[in-house]
């Protein structure tokens, strides 16, 4: 079993590998996030659920780790792929390499979809008899 808070390993393609945790934490005062770290050439960027009206980050019935918007796009941070799509789409976006901090909530649609429809059974031609 994996220690709680300890770096895995992301490897995107043959030149780009990520060193990766999540966790949960709280500022004096401040409301919860969720924090997925990112580590790559000794630069760390931190894509941050912080949660606010409509975007829980844990509590109720969510494990640790998943976050939710008010459009019920969710996402569970522990699962590689789902790493995996929010690091491409900072990418895509421009943020990645070089952000030392990411509003995860901007990602979490675009990646919530992706994630989804990959996860659908592909639409084949219909049997016949």
């Amino acid at each position: 079993m994996r220690k709680k808070g300890s770096l895995r390993k992301l490897v995107v393609d043959e030149s780009t590998t990520y060193l990766w945790s999540v966790r949960h934490r709280h500022g004096d005062g401040q409301p919860c996030e969720e924090v997925v770290s990112l580590h790559r050439d000794g630069k760390r960027t931190r894509i941050v659920f912080r949660e606010g009206p409509g975007r829980p980050v844990e509590g109720g019935y969510q494990p640790g780790g998943y976050v939710i918007d008010e459009h019920h796009n969710g996402l569970n941070l522990n699962e590689p792929g789902s790493v995996r799509a929010l690091v491409d789409e900072a990418t895509r976006r421009g943020l990645l390499p070089g952000a030392r901090q990411v509003d995860g909530w901007e990602l979490l649609r675009a990646v919530a979809a992706r994630r989804a429809a990959a996860q659908a059974p592909a639409e084949g031609p219909a049997e016949g008899p």
